[in-house]
């Protein structure tokens, strides 16, 4: 069951997706419509689940489940696996690989691998003020307080000495 993503609420599960590469608008769209037809016919076993999606910065794709309704079960999570790995492919972008860094560079939002980024921080090029994206969120209250965060309150940290 799509519902809007601003509706959910603040203890919703929040799984986010970082492309390597902004989307154009045209392609914005047409994810867009794949996510509404995705999660309109998304189940745990069975069940409607009460979801929802945001796009950010037209890089970041972020589902979101209202667990009080239904649990995310692990055949749902293949499914919405599955299906991102469906736009990875028919968009020609990495949306799942975890060991890549998205932060800001004033408005910009960069996008470097996770060797890449500790090299700029060993050289300074990025700092513990420097705004970094934290998708181990888990929920949207995280999501809301620690997902666009100076690095030194990240995992991020670890990186800048």
């Amino acid at each position: 069951m799509l519902v809007d993503f601003n509706t959910l609420p603040e203890t919703s599960r929040v799984w986010i997706y970082q492309s390597n590469r902004s989307f154009s608008d045209t392609e914005l769209e047409e994810i867009k419509s794949k996510l509404d037809i995705f999660i309109e016919s998304w189940t745990a076993h069975g069940s409607d689940l009460k979801a929802g999606y945001d796009i950010r910065y037209k890089r970041f794709i972020i589902l979101a489940l209202d667990q009080e309704i239904n649990k995310a079960t692990g055949c749902s999570i293949d499914a919405s696996v599955t299906f991102i790995q469906q736009l990875e492919k028919l968009y020609n972008v990495d949306l799942l690989d975890k060991m890549n860094v998205s932060y800001k560079q004033g408005e910009f939002v960069a996008h470097k691998t996770l060797t890449d980024f500790r090299k700029m921080a060993k050289q300074k090029a990025v700092s513990k003020n420097t705004i970094v994206f934290n998708n181990l969120v888990t929920n949207i209250e995280e999501l809301n307080e620690s997902w666009e965060v100076p690095a030194s309150e990240s995992w991020h940290n670890r990186f800048l000495n």
